[in-house]
Parts: C-alpha cells; sequence; structure tokens
C-alpha cells in the first residue's frame, strides 16, 4: 500500500508498504480522505515528540475492508476513528473521563495514523457514519467532535449569547453548533472579512473585527451586559485577556484554542471581580462523535464550506507547508486518498 512515513523530524517519504493485517477487536479501514491540523504541523516539525518512522493523520474516514460484525463493522461500511484511543480500566475510564486517559494516546502521533491508503485500528475507535454524511467532507466530524466536547462542559442555557474569538475551522464550527444548541445571539470575531462573511452565511448573527471598538459592539448587541458566553478558539493569551473583557458579569469562558505560551498577562482582578467560570475542552468522547455524525447528517452543521483546498496524499509535504504558512483565506485542507 501507498503511505506517507515521517522518519525524522521534516523528513517524510512515499513509501510501498504491507498491508496491515487487524488483530482482535481491530478494524482494517481503506481511507478515503484525510484532514490536516496544527497538531500535524507540529509533530511534522518535532515540537509534539513522536517515535520514527510513523504515520501520521488523525482526522480519516473510510470503509471498512476487514472488521467485526458483532461491531456494525462489516465490509463496506463508511466509518469515522476517533483518533483518542485508551484503556478502559483506569480511575478516568471508569468515571466516563475516557478523553483523559493517563494509559491511551493519539492516532497519528503514539500509533500509525491515517495518512496511507490502509490502517488499522482498534475496533472500539471505529464509528459507522450516517447514510446522509458525505465521506468528501466527513473527515472534519473529527475536529467538530472536540468542539461539541468544549461545549458540552459549558452550561448552556436556550436564548443566550456566544461570542466567538476566532474564525478558523474550530471557530466557524463553534458558531454552528452554538446555534445548534439554542444560542440567540451569537457574534463572530475575526480579522479576516472573508471568516466573517463565512460566519454570517452559517449562521451567525454578528460579526465584528477585533479592537477597541470591539467590546462596545457586544455591549450593543446584548443589552449592555456582555456575552453570557466567550468561546476563545484562538489560543492567544491577549485573546483570552478580551475573552474576560467581552463576557457578562457571572458569565462562562470556554479555553477552546490551546495556549501553548508558558506565560503572560491576564487581568485576574477581573476573574474574581466578575465571578467569571472558565472551562477547557480536551479531545472528545464516544457521545461527542455520535451526536455530531447526526448533527451533520441532518444538516444541521454544514462541512463542506470550510474545505478550501483538496489535495492528493502525495501531497502532504505540501499540504503541511501550506498549513504552516496560514494564508488568510485558506481554512482546512483535504487529502483525497481515492
Amino acid at each position: 500500500m501507498q503511505a506517507m512515513t515521517l522518519r525524522a523530524a521534516g523528513v517524510i517519504t512515499h513509501d510501498d508498504l504491507a498491508r496491515p493485517v487487524a488483530k482482535e477487536d481491530q478494524v482494517v479501514v481503506r481511507i478515503t480522505h484525510s484532514g490536516l491540523c496544527g497538531t500535524d504541523l507540529k509533530i511534522f516539525q518535532g515540537s509534539i515528540p513522536a517515535r520514527y518512522p510513523l504515520i501520521m493523520g488523525h482526522e480519516m474516514v473510510g470503509e471498512v475492508v476487514g472488521g467485526l460484525a458483532s461491531l456494525g463493522l462489516t465490509a463496506g461500511r463508511n466509518v469515522i476513528i476517533d483518533p483518542v484511543y485508551f484503556c478502559g480500566t483506569c480511575f478516568h475510564c471508569r468515571v466516563g473521563q475516557t478523553n483523559l486517559c493517563p494509559n491511551g494516546g493519539l492516532i497519528g502521533r503514539d500509533m500509525d495514523g491515517g495518512f496511507a491508503e490502509y490502517a488499522v485500528f482498534p475496533a472500539s475507535q471505529a464509528y459507522p457514519l450516517a447514510d446522509g454524511v458525505d465521506m468528501n467532507s466527513a473527515a472534519l466530524i473529527q475536529v467538530a467532535t472536540t468542539c461539541l466536547h468544549a461545549q458540552r462542559l459549558t452550561p448552556f442555557f436556550v436564548g443566550e449569547s456566544v461570542a466567538v474569538m476566532g474564525l478558523g475551522v474550530s471557530g466557524q464550527l463553534h458558531v454552528q453548533i452554538a446555534k445548534a444548541r439554542g444560542a440567540g445571539m451569537v457574534i463572530g470575531v475575526s480579522r479576516s472579512q472573508y471568516k466573517r462573511e463565512m460566519a454570517e452565511s452559517l449562521g451567525a448573527d454578528l460579526t465584528i473585527a477585533p479592537g477597541d471598538a470591539a467590546h462596545q459592539k457586544i455591549l450593543d448587541a446584548t443589552s449592555g451586559r456582555g456575552a453570557d458566553v466567550v468561546i476563545d478558539s484562538t489560543g492567544v493569551v491577549s485573546q483570552l485577556a478580551e475573552a474576560i473583557r467581552f463576557v457578562r458579569f457571572g458569565g462562562r469562558i470556554v479555553m477552546f484554542g490551546i495556549v501553548s505560551a508558558k506565560e503572560g498577562a491576564l487581568p485576574f482582578y477581573q476573574l474574581y471581580f466578575k465571578e467569571l467560570t472558565l472551562y477547557n475542552g480536551r479531545a472528545a468522547k464516544a457521545e461527542d462523535f455520535t451526536s455530531m455524525i447526526d448533527l451533520v447528517a441532518r444538516g444541521v452543521v454544514k462541512l463542506e464550506p470550510l474545505i478550501t483546498h483538496r489535495m492528493k496524499l502525495d501531497q502532504l509535504e505540501k499540504a503541511i507547508g501550506m498549513v504552516e504558512d496560514g494564508e488568510d483565506r485558506r481554512l482546512k485542507i483535504l487529502l483525497d486518498h481515492t
């Protein structure tokens, strides 16, 4: 089979490898599509440690070619793979926090992933896709599950206002999911006019650019209180500080963007004075996959508009470079394996 193998940091080779064979409780999948994100870039660069050689890729969908009928994973069934695997027996797994399992790991980092023609996975990680799900965009369901998981951690009441800071792929998904969960006013915040217009087409009631006027515009849109919930999808400390400013007294902040900085200035007194609550979501759980598959199948959450570039599997290294340059009008890059 064809596979893209990471041999060392920054070194990818196009290889012809033996097709993997499933062991007990595993499933073999012919990968049809895979997506790239910042995690793939960091693994490629070596800033996220990984073992070599490694087949990266953690956003993937495909067709079962050898699996377990008892789980509905019969040959020909389309599935999405949950890349976060877990042991099932530790404390966190027993209390339902499988995404926090200390004995687990990430497919595409700790074991071979989806940048190949075929891959083998624990059968527990494969979720059958509903008939209404388009395989050409279904790989984005994995990203959407992490957004849904983070929002589900947050108390949320129908009609509340939600501000989403950063309108990349995850921000656009947060806008749609917030609407699906019953948000009233949804406000998107981004420097990019292109991304603001996309957010409006996907359900945002108002979009604004960050800056000195942003706070007043949010106050004006929320009867002078500030947003009930602010979702920070940027992962930038200065933007988290803005989230503290944008949220109402007694409000909630979802720290969705991964903050890699080890220090930074925050208005800590305002956290106390406004009696704010911060939530942080990590990965997703089984119920997030089943729910998101349903939302996509029913057309409540749209994935296709977020795909701005399609490339072939053997163009992986070029695609990673495109993720790195962060061009404004580029959202999700999807690899077609067919």
